[in-house]
């Protein structure tokens, strides 16, 4: 059985081709600059790189490419669309209505809109994804995996804010967090990887990349994670603020004449990374600058070790310890410096890595020290392959 994922941005389209048989990916592909100059195609087979420059007005128009991408005769792995049994969608933000993954229907597709407010950039996007697939294969049942439903878990003490209760009531004011595919996946690899009962296990599950984000996960169950009603709030980020006192958003309004808008556009497109250093939203490129004695890099590089430190203190407290720590994503798989500075000092947790065996990057390893009572270990993400084995079994129970 092939199931196709699809993850829709608000002018993009990435996708992977799975055979479910073998999980293996058959296919994938990005179709970016939807509906502005510079349309392209992007796929990969077996390393076969296949490129189409051609303009595509909408998302519909996309979907159709990549399902010609996918048949075509030469680069292509299907004889026909047919071979396709299902479609996974990734969905930002499911609320509080979405616990789990489900089959796409009417009732879904208006609890998606009903939760825009809440995901305003990421929503309507993924919606326009479900809609272009649904025109071009109408008979393919489509499923929706949410990036929030991992933390639907979490007890009221974690995810409501300090406000009056009215807010959650009549507005749905809490902490929702994301990146829930990924904190799923990693925290039941880790334990597998490592040969252990994940329902005897506290983990802290470190997503680093782009946007970042840390989560515990109490015997398999998320009980506090570090995003927000939006994914603005927690780490320092690429281009994102991370936490911060609200009357400093007040203070700049104020002071510099700007609205709310323009506000939370800085805090999500022009601050983290980017707005401390001055170089780049990109690790690497901080990383390099840090090295050559740029003094802003070194400190925004710095904010985001000790962010990820507290998390880490903060969620063993809350877990009455750890066990595991597990690294995943961008930067936390492939950051050899980024998880010698975070983990050093971290013998009052029982938690060491040897530098050696942290020599690793985007591949499955153990990195703790021989005596460390914690395990540390770094777990590629495969947020995909969560979305296609929801698929699987919701329409092939």
């Amino acid at each position: 059985m092939k199931v196709l994922v699809v993850n829709a941005g608000s002018s993009s389209l990435k996708y992977q081709l799975i055979d479910m048989t073998t999980e293996s990916t058959l296919a994938k592909g990005l179709v970016e600059r939807i509906g502005i100059d510079g349309t392209r195609l992007k796929q990969e087979v077996n390393g076969d790189k296949y490129v189409l420059e051609q303009p595509m007005k909408n998302h519909v128009v996309a979907s159709q490419f990549m399902l010609d991408a996918l048949t075509d005769k030469v680069h292509g792995v299907l004889s026909n669309m047919d071979e396709i049994a299902a479609v996974g969608h990734r969905v930002l933000h499911g609320g509080e209505k979405f616990t789990q993954s489900v089959i796409i229907d009417d009732e879904v597709i208006e609890a998606i809109k009903e939760n825009i407010p809440l995901g305003p950039l990421h929503n309507p996007a993924n919606l326009m994804g479900i809609m272009a697939c649904h025109e071009v294969m109408p008979n393919t049942p489509m499923v929706a995996v949410f990036d929030t439903a991992f933390h639907q878990t979490m007890p009221p003490k974690a995810f409501l804010y300090g406000v009056p209760i009215d807010y959650y009531e009549r507005l749905h004011v809490r902490r929702y967090g994301f990146h829930g595919t990924s904190h799923r996946y990693v925290s039941a690899r880790a334990a597998e990887f490592l040969g252990k009962d994940i329902n005897n296990l506290r983990i802290i599950t470190c997503h680093l990349g782009n946007g970042s984000s840390i989560a515990a996960v109490h015997n398999g169950k998320c009980v506090d994670t570090s995003m927000g009603i939006t994914p603005l709030e927690g780490l320092l980020m690429g281009t994102r603020s991370g936490s911060m006192d609200p009357a400093v958003l007040q203070y700049i309004m104020n002071n510099d004449g700007i609205n709310i808008d323009e506000m939370l556009e800085i805090l999500n497109k022009k601050s983290g990374l980017l707005g401390v250093s001055g170089v780049s939203s990109d690790m690497r490129d901080v990383d390099t600058a840090a090295e050559s004695g740029n003094k802003n890099a070194l400190v925004a590089q710095q904010i985001l070790d000790m962010g990820i430190k507290k998390y880490i203190g903060a969620y063993a407290a809350v877990m009455g310890g750890v066990d595991v720590i597990v690294f995943t994503a961008g930067i936390g798989e492939n950051g050899i410096e980024l998880r010698e500075r975070v983990m050093e000092d971290m013998s009052f947790l029982g938690a060491a890595i040897d530098k050696e065996k942290n020599k690793v990057k985007g591949k499955e390893a153990d990195i703790s020290a021989d005596d460390s009572k914690v395990k540390v270990v770094v777990i590629p993400t495969n947020e995909e392959l969560v979305i296609a084995r929801d698929t699987l079994e919701l329409v092939n129970p």
